[in-house]
């Protein structure tokens, strides 16, 4: 996945002569571009960092004649510091632990997050036992949620159960289960989203659904409550489980069915009706109203069948009671 500080990024360009046409694509820009390597390349590659004509660009694609343009994000603070953050942990033992992140908590270092975040939370809690898998910057960390994201992740004590538990993710083995709170409600009420996602080429913080090029992404979505006139609802309370997890996926799946979560300064595309603002104010939501309500998988070591569920926090379950007042 990408970073959250995609707006630091610094684009570099590469033109691709008819000569390199047909070569692997990371081997053609490591001969044009030195200053990075082929196995740098081959992350951004597969991070979705690099594009031609405002499409990404698979890794395994090979090279045509044109431009190219690579992302190429800012370097990581190379050693996270350990803080003493306190953590609701849900789960722990000497391979894993689970935590109910809060919002406005980043999952690892980065530019403009460099404290504060779960990683330095975890550095202090769990010592040095969290995986290196992740690198320097992002130990023990499987996978992620977004900065104002709040639920349930998990994070690797050990190489072997990071290891584990990323093919877990990579097969979509895992139960995931968010709660939005959307303007309107999707229709129809139950169904599934399914379309490419990729760096918007408009807006380099953005992620947008794409035609071709792109990561697939699916979302199963259910709505469990609506709020308002039933005919035209202005909100709703809707589970959506990923089959598969994009940056960004539950958030751009909603919105691009003018769905999308409330509070989210991103996708929201246009305010929702006054009284739902209202509701947004009193309840002091500053966020979208995404929530990782449920996280389920198979143990790496035990084999033994785990399930986590986070009640919504404060600032969603208020707007929710106030939405239903509507």
């Amino acid at each position: 996945m990408a970073s959250e500080a995609d707006e630091e990024s610094e684009v570099l360009t590469a033109e691709v002569p008819a000569e390199l046409a047909g070569e692997r694509i990371d081997k053609a820009l490591a001969g044009l571009m030195p200053m990075l390597s082929r196995a740098r390349l081959q992350a951004l590659l597969a991070e979705g960092r690099v594009s031609r004509d405002g499409e990404a660009v698979d890794a395994k694609a090979k090279a045509r004649a044109g431009t190219y343009a690579i992302a190429v994000p800012p370097p990581e603070p190379a050693e996270p510091q350990a803080e003493a953050i306190p953590l609701t942990v849900l789960y722990e033992d000497a391979h894993l632990i689970v935590v109910d992140k809060p919002a406005g908590m980043a999952m690892h270092p980065a530019v403009g997050s460099e404290r504060g975040t779960l990683v330095n939370a975890l550095l202090a809690h769990c010592g040095a036992s969290l995986s290196g898998i992740g690198g320097v910057a992002r130990p023990g960390i499987v996978h992620r949620i977004d900065k104002e994201t709040s639920g349930v992740v998990v994070a690797a004590k050990t190489d072997a159960a990071h290891q584990s538990l990323s093919a877990l993710f990579a097969a979509h083995d895992i139960d995931r289960l968010y709660v939005a709170l959307t303007r309107g409600a999707p229709y129809p009420v139950h169904g599934t989203i399914e379309g490419a996602i990729a760096r918007s080429t408009h807006d380099r913080k953005k992620m947008a659904l794409v035609k071709s090029g792109g990561r697939h992404a699916v979302t199963h979505y259910s709505v469990e409550k609506m709020f308002g006139p039933q005919e035209k609802p202005l909100a709703a309370r809707v589970a959506c489980r990923l089959e598969t997890g994009r940056t960004h996926q539950i958030r751009v799946h909603l919105a691009s069915k003018g769905t999308p979560c409330l509070g989210d300064p991103t996708y929201g595309s246009g305010p929702p009706a006054e009284t739902v603002r209202e509701a947004i104010r009193a309840a002091g939501l500053k966020r979208q109203a995404l929530h990782a309500a449920v996280l389920g998988f198979r143990h790496p070591v035990t084999g033994e069948q785990l399930r986590f569920e986070s009640p919504l926090p404060a600032d969603m379950a208020k707007l929710e009671a106030l939405l239903a007042r509507l």
